[in-house]
């Protein structure tokens, strides 16, 4: 048993069995898959771009806070020459 499909189209019924409107569901389809494949190719390239930004930020944070950890044992070390001082006035 075949399955009839009937589409409303500009404000009539259609046969999609019908060589046409086959035809142009058929186009239709293609030009939603070629718009799929543009969207998954931008994303791609956002991702990319994304996962290029986040390391680019994982090595500045790296960064800085080998640059924190440094600044922060010269002013402990200040403080305790600061403390000898004191202590030996």
């Amino acid at each position: 048993m075949t399955r009839l499909v009937t589409r409303f189209h500009n404000g009539r019924m259609e046969d999609a069995n019908t060589k046409p409107g086959l035809e142009r569901e058929m186009k239709r389809l293609e030009r939603r898959l070629d718009e799929l494949v543009g969207v998954v190719a931008q994303l791609k390239e956002e991702n990319r771009a994304l996962r290029q930004r986040q390391d680019s930020l994982s090595a500045d944070r790296a960064i800085l806070m080998q640059k924190n950890e440094q600044v922060r044992a010269r002013v402990e070390a200040m403080i305790g020459r600061l403390k000898a001082m004191e202590s030996g006035a």
